[in-house]
């Protein structure tokens, strides 16, 4: 039996994404529900790194990535590679990345995310006291870290670009380093993003976030199928529902694509499949975040735990986790810690991953009753806030406080 449900605003997704903009919207007094066939923040707004990356204003896409593309994709130990088998399916994706890549267009798309960025550490503060977890959320900054001295002299230019998108970062020395997480090994130096904020448990914080938005919005486990526009409003349909809402968000992550194109939005979204692992320790090694940045990941210091998150391999939604990704963070973490025993967990998510890094934000090409909030790529929670407040803006026909044009579906 086909249950009939309706309400004002429909969300299509719950995780970081989806709970931040349902959590507005319920607080300026509209019907909100969430459809999603997972518990809220079950997927990658669990499994990330808990960096509040409001430094990461470089799109994944750059000149030099570009220069070493076919070297990074078919290495099997690099931090940005490609599942063997899907070069293929990903040929298209590949294309349009390699031409965002090119110096004109990184440095747009550079832009484009400084903007979404510049206030995510306050956003993130305001959105934290409101749900009750400001003891989640630390401010001690993150670490880059050069392991050698060829590393930290060639730092210089990279931080340089990042300070002209207004990051506030300092290039310290071994001696400081130390001073700052004595539990390392002797290091030349890194880069200090003294500002940055992290959350100590992201899966808890994204949990709060959930309770506080379920308190007035409806939750519907279950899969949309399909997305259908009409006079009044837009109809989805599942196994046994249908949904009748005035407007419609499309916050799916990964999985936005099809939901778009049914909208009228063919974008050209694909997946990256992010890895974790967890080492349980009653005291912390790491004060705060640390990214080795030849191999790719962050070493986070959470409740109770270390863990090892990041690399980026393209591949799809469908394939099991690789355990030559999840060997490589072994290996990786090794090379910081070498005591660490066997992991205690291990995880794969999937991230949106649009070929300009930037996120499709805004009305749909066919008619305001769609609206896009996806495809984030490696800052969804970082965005979450900021993307809540856009998408209010335009369900009451206010003008968002940053203009959404780089980010409308409309650019492809």
């Amino acid at each position: 039996m086909v249950q009939h449900i309706s309400s004002e605003i429909a969300v299509v997704g719950a995780g970081v994404v989806g709970l931040a903009i349902a959590e507005a919207l319920v607080a300026e007094g509209l019907e909100v529900i969430l459809v999603d066939p997972q518990a809220p923040g079950s997927g990658a707004s669990y499994g990330n790194a808990g960096t509040i990356a409001d430094y990461a204003v470089l799109p994944v896409g750059t000149p030099d990535v570009l220069k070493n593309l076919p070297s990074l994709l078919f290495n099997r130990n690099s931090p940005l590679a490609i599942r063997p088998g899907a070069f293929l399916s990903m040929m298209p994706w590949l294309t349009r990345f390699a031409r965002q890549s090119l110096p004109g267009n990184a440095l747009r798309n550079g832009q484009a995310i400084a903007v979404l960025l510049s206030g995510a550490r306050d956003h993130w503060q305001d959105l934290a006291a409101r749900i009750g977890g400001l003891d989640l959320l630390e401010q001690r900054g993150c670490l880059y870290l050069y392991e050698t001295e060829k590393a930290y002299r060639g730092a210089g230019a990279d931080l340089a670009h990042r300070r002209t998108f207004g990051v506030e970062v300092d290039l310290i020395s071994s001696r400081d380093l130390a001073q700052l997480e004595p539990g390392l090994p002797e290091m030349p130096g890194a880069a200090f993003f003294s500002g940055a904020s992290f959350l100590t448990d992201p899966g808890a914080m994204v949990q709060r976030l959930a309770q506080s938005a379920l308190q007035y919005a409806g939750l519907l486990t279950a899969r949309v199928d399909s997305l259908t526009r009409q006079f009044d409003g837009v109809i989805l349909d599942g196994p046994d529902f249908r949904l009748h809402a005035k407007k419609v968000i499309i916050a799916a992550g990964a999985h936005s694509r099809p939901l778009a194109r049914m909208a009228g939005d063919d974008v050209p979204l694909d997946t990256e499949r992010g890895y974790h692992l967890e080492w349980d320790m009653d005291q912390p090694v790491l004060n705060r975040p640390c990214s080795p940045t030849s191999r790719g990941f962050y070493l986070c210091p959470m409740s109770g735990r270390l863990r090892a998150a990041g690399t980026v391999e393209l591949g799809g939604l469908t394939a099991p986790p690789s355990q030559h990704r999840l060997d490589r963070l072994i290996e990786g973490a090794r090379a910081i810690f070498p005591d660490l025993p066997e992991p205690s967990a291990s995880w794969m998510g999937f991230r949106p991953s649009m070929p300009d890094s930037l996120p499709v934000l805004g009305p749909s090409k066919a008619g305001p009753e769609v609206i896009h909030a996806f495809g984030h790529g490696h800052i969804g929670l970082t965005l979450a806030p900021i993307t809540a407040r856009i998408v209010t803006d335009l369900v009451r026909g206010r003008q968002p406080e940053v203009d959404i044009t780089p980010y409308l579906s409309s650019r492809f």
